[in-house]
């Protein structure tokens, strides 16, 4: 990422924030004013800002340093005191005044957000226009997908409070799981277990724990069939070794909490069709990706909590 300072994310930003309830509709009411007054006079639509914003959150290890947003520009690439964007975007340097203060500032939410709305304009208005920008502010491929995802998702619950998750399995269903990333494995060379087996039985419904949008479909050799979803938090949701797909479900779909993507099988460890070289069950992983690479964690405890969600 060229104009962006990027760190490590600290995943407790989402997992556990000691926010209560109140609090976070009240950072959420703020964030969507300051999305949908930046957009009215930009001409970007508010998902797009909003989407920018979240993605943000994610690659920054302190992303808020008393803002309502988290959006940070590099000080050297700002205009007024502080330095100059490259001509190559602006002549006159890149910041502008959202506020009307006449003050460009890089703390101030609504400067930055109106900065990076006419950046985003500079380009064009149209689905296609916003993309090439983000291209060519982030130079990332899966930055741009994750952030053009997210705004969809936005754009169709119309709000950014989407904390709700769920257990990957019906409650009711008889399943079992342990701990298992990090184990070790064979097929295919030696590699760690990446995620979390949920043995159950055949054809026991496969849901969506989250918000996002399916971003892979089909056969892999390793993980049998298999889906991929990615959410709003910048992570790689992975369910393998499927039975079946849910008949509607299409690579781009928007996803909930709860949607139906596939049924428990025995697929993979082959070439397409293989089944029944381990007894049925889920593979679940998860992949935070922070901006510059995608590593695996350990969804064993978030799956605890989910289940003990769905039961409640």
């Amino acid at each position: 990422m060229k104009y962006i300072s990027s760190m490590i994310i600290c995943l407790s930003i989402w997992t556990f924030a000691p926010f209560s309830e109140i609090h976070a509709d009240e950072e959420s009411d703020a964030r969507m004013a300051l999305y949908k007054k930046s957009a009215a006079i930009t001409d970007i639509p508010w998902e797009y800002l909003a989407a920018v914003d979240q993605y943000e959150r994610q690659v920054h290890d302190d992303p808020k340093k008393g803002r309502v947003t988290a959006i940070e520009v590099d000080p050297m690439f700002w205009t007024g005191s502080t330095g100059e964007m490259p001509s190559t975007f602006f002549p006159d340097g890149w910041g502008a005044d959202g506020n009307g203060d006449q003050k460009i500032e890089l703390d101030n939410d609504e400067d930055v957000l109106y900065s990076i709305g006419k950046y985003i304009q500079s380009y064009g208005t149209t689905k296609e226009d916003i993309k090439i920008a983000l291209w060519n502010y982030y130079k990332r491929d899966l930055t741009v997908q994750t952030i053009m995802n997210t705004a969809q998702v936005f754009k169709k619950f119309q709000t950014v409070d989407l904390t709700n998750r769920d257990f990957p399995l019906p409650i009711q269903a008889n399943y079992s799981y342990r701990s298992t990333w990090g184990d070790a494995r064979g097929f295919g060379g030696r590699r760690i277990h990446e995620g979390t087996d949920i043995f159950a039985n055949y054809g026991v419904p496969v849901k969506s724990t989250t918000y996002g949008v399916v971003e892979m479909k089909g056969w892999n050799k390793f993980g049998g069939w298999r889906i991929g979803i990615r959410d709003i938090y910048n992570i790689y949701h992975y369910y393998a070794h499927l039975q079946s797909f849910s008949e509607d479900i299409q690579v781009g779909d928007i996803v909930q909490p709860g949607d139906q993507i596939g049924s428990v099988g025995a697929s993979g460890y082959g070439p397409p069709g293989t089944s029944g070289k381990f007894p049925p069950h889920l593979h679940y992983g998860m992949y935070q990706d922070n901006g510059k690479n995608e590593w695996s964690f350990d969804p064993h405890p978030f799956l605890r909590k989910w289940e003990r969600m769905a039961k409640n």
